[in-house]
């Protein structure tokens, strides 16, 4: 079934720096939990949590990429998204923001407009890894632009009509985006990021009594919820899906932020609940920008989740005027495809 359309407003959190790691512990005598931050203690799932949702924002969707030049052609002349910063990196990110990879690596903030007041796509590049092969979990994000279905049929990018006004397009690397034909209903045209789980009851207990998003929608019948911590931000759908998710190399993870002093609690919660976290909290280093703090988690379908000190994030991610010919001078740089075709061989799939 293809994804249903909503019409709400957006936003969503993960472009870390990624050099130094500095992991911090809390004292033994720290209380269980920080009322001041916006916590409710919960008798149902002892001392289970459920955040103030005016205190957090979702930030982005982290996508790994294996064509960088045709994925900035489809998000910068497809959709007419900008270019709102790019960093290059000698080594894999501490917090694995590039995936499971130690080697040379980019990280490309596009969107609509600035990180503060709009959900972006973070694309991360791994030097000689062409392709990443795409499971179940990503099911699409779905926005509101007249002129995205506009630039496609002019660049003669292929659309398929799902429902009336609602158009399929898919990314190099397959990644699926629904493109509703009329303008945004809000400054951010970004609606909502779609993902697959196997258990929506598990899952809503997860994302709404842990970590505090509010229901807008729940249709269970059709096995799906759309929840948010703001109306004028961009929404996450569940959607129900028989048998286990995949996510395959492609995978990817989704970020929101939060105040900094948050961040332990947060990780305290998780611990209690016996939740998986991937990468405790732990602070990252980008040279010349600032410090943030960030805890990793996965919901209870492997899904990477990425919580980030907002304080800290807000300055980190200020856009670039200088990005997008950064991004164009490090395509011109990368003649890896060059060599690759040279010498009659494949780049690596992730």
């Amino acid at each position: 079934a293809h994804l249903q359309p909503f019409t709400g407003a957006a936003i969503f959190p993960c472009a870390v720096g990624c050099v130094t790691e500095a992991r911090r512990r809390r004292p033994a005598t720290s209380r269980p939990v920080c009322a001041s931050a916006g916590w409710q203690a919960s008798s149902s799932a002892g001392c289970v949590a459920l955040v103030a949702m005016a205190t957090r924002r979702a930030l982005h969707f982290v996508f790994k990429v294996g064509n960088r030049f045709q994925t900035a052609r489809f998000f910068r002349d497809v959709l007419g998204m900008k270019i709102l910063r790019h960093e290059e990196f000698e080594e894999g990110c501490k917090a694995t923001c590039n995936g499971p990879y130690d080697g040379k690596w980019s990280k490309t903030m596009v969107g609509f407009g600035p990180e503060d007041d709009h959900f972006v796509a973070e694309l991360t590049y791994n030097y000689g890894i062409g392709h990443y092969k795409l499971g179940n979990d990503f099911m699409g994000i779905t926005l509101a632009s007249s002129q995205a279905v506009s630039n496609a049929r002019k660049l003669e990018w292929p659309l398929n009509e799902v429902t009336e006004g609602v158009f399929e397009i898919k990314a190099p690397g397959g990644y699926k985006f629904y493109l509703q034909n009329h303008n945004p209903p809000q400054s951010d045209p970004i609606l909502k990021v779609t993902l697959a789980v196997s258990d929506l009851k598990k899952s809503l207990y997860y994302w709404s009594n842990l970590l505090g998003m509010k229901i807008y929608e729940k249709n269970e019948e059709k096995g799906r919820a759309l929840l948010g911590y703001a109306d004028n931000q961009c929404k996450l759908e569940l959607q129900g899906i028989k048998g286990r998710v995949d996510h395959a190399a492609a995978f990817g993870r989704i970020a929101f932020s939060c105040p900094q002093k948050e961040l332990l609690d947060l990780e305290d919660l998780m611990k209690r609940e016996n939740q998986k976290i991937l990468t405790p909290l732990v602070s990252l280093d980008t040279p010349g920008k600032a410090t943030v703090q960030v805890v990793i988690l996965a919901d209870p379908d492997g899904h990477e989740i990425c919580f980030v000190g907002d304080e800290a994030f807000r300055e980190l991610s200020k856009m670039d005027p200088e990005g997008s010919k950064l991004l164009d001078d490090a395509m011109a740089a990368d003649k890896s495809d060059e060599w690759f075709a040279r010498h009659k061989k494949s780049k690596a799939s992730g």
